[in-house]
């Protein structure tokens, strides 16, 4: 039986990269890669992932060209920032903004299937997650791919401290609406602002991305929602 849960789909590689970026690739990420622990049933040790003491931790799956990561590092220097991205364009976009903006050290990366890390990170560590315009998988034969299910929501419950926030986006009014249902059955996470009417905005310490702009040029309004981890 295929393992769900090992399976990246979609492109890990794009475009070749230009020479600049493999060798920013293949000089930065090592330092920087998450390396899960030989035993299986092993939780990392996130007490010594960064060099300096951090007052947080936050956490972004699927973080595309690392334009909002980048963002957040810059604008939260307390903050220890964990990111998750298989497509190696998208690794080598962020750490040409990390090198640029001299925040190195404070990010480290995961550049494979997110839910993965999720196994083996220590329970309520997160004090913040951000999944935004992941891949909706419109067509309903793949909707098994969508990185929302039951399951995924239980470990983000699991890893999210009591009051973390969870923030998540899309474009595709399909996964809204499943987004919506299955968080709604999870009993761990309620919405941080009421929908009555129209959507809630997208707040002002969350940066337009690529992806935001290219929905809005589609005629696509994204819809920003914000959930709270309940307290234990």
């Amino acid at each position: 039986m295929e393992d769900r849960r090992r399976r990246v789909y979609g492109r890990r590689l794009g475009h070749r990269l230009r020479p600049g970026r493999q060798v920013l690739l293949e000089r930065a990420l090592p330092a920087l890669r998450i390396d899960l622990p030989e035993d299986t049933q092993a939780r990392i040790d996130l007490n010594g992932l960064f060099p300096a003491p951090v007052s947080d931790r936050w956490l972004e799956i699927g973080f595309g060209a690392g334009e909002h990561l980048a963002h957040q590092v810059r604008a939260n220097p307390a903050v220890g920032f964990i990111g998750c991205e298989p497509f190696v364009q998208g690794v080598a976009g962020l750490l040409r903004h990390l090198e640029d903006d001299g925040t190195v050290d404070r990010v480290r990366i995961f550049p494979d299937d997110a839910r993965l890390l999720l196994d083996r990170l220590p329970d309520a560590c997160i004090g913040r997650l951000f999944v935004l315009f992941s891949d909706p998988w419109p067509k309903k034969r793949h909707h098994k791919r969508r990185l929302i299910d039951a399951e995924t929501l239980a470990a983000f419950a699991r890893i999210l401290k009591d009051g973390a926030e969870f923030r998540w986006a899309s474009d595709d009014s399909g996964y809204v609406e499943w987004t919506l249902e299955h968080v709604a059955g999870n009993a761990a996470f309620a919405l941080a602002e009421r929908i009555s009417g129209d959507w809630p905005s997208r707040r002002a310490d969350w940066p337009e991305t690529r992806y935001e702009q290219k929905a809005r040029a589609a005629g696509r309004a994204p819809v920003f929602l914000r959930y709270v981890r309940s307290r234990r």
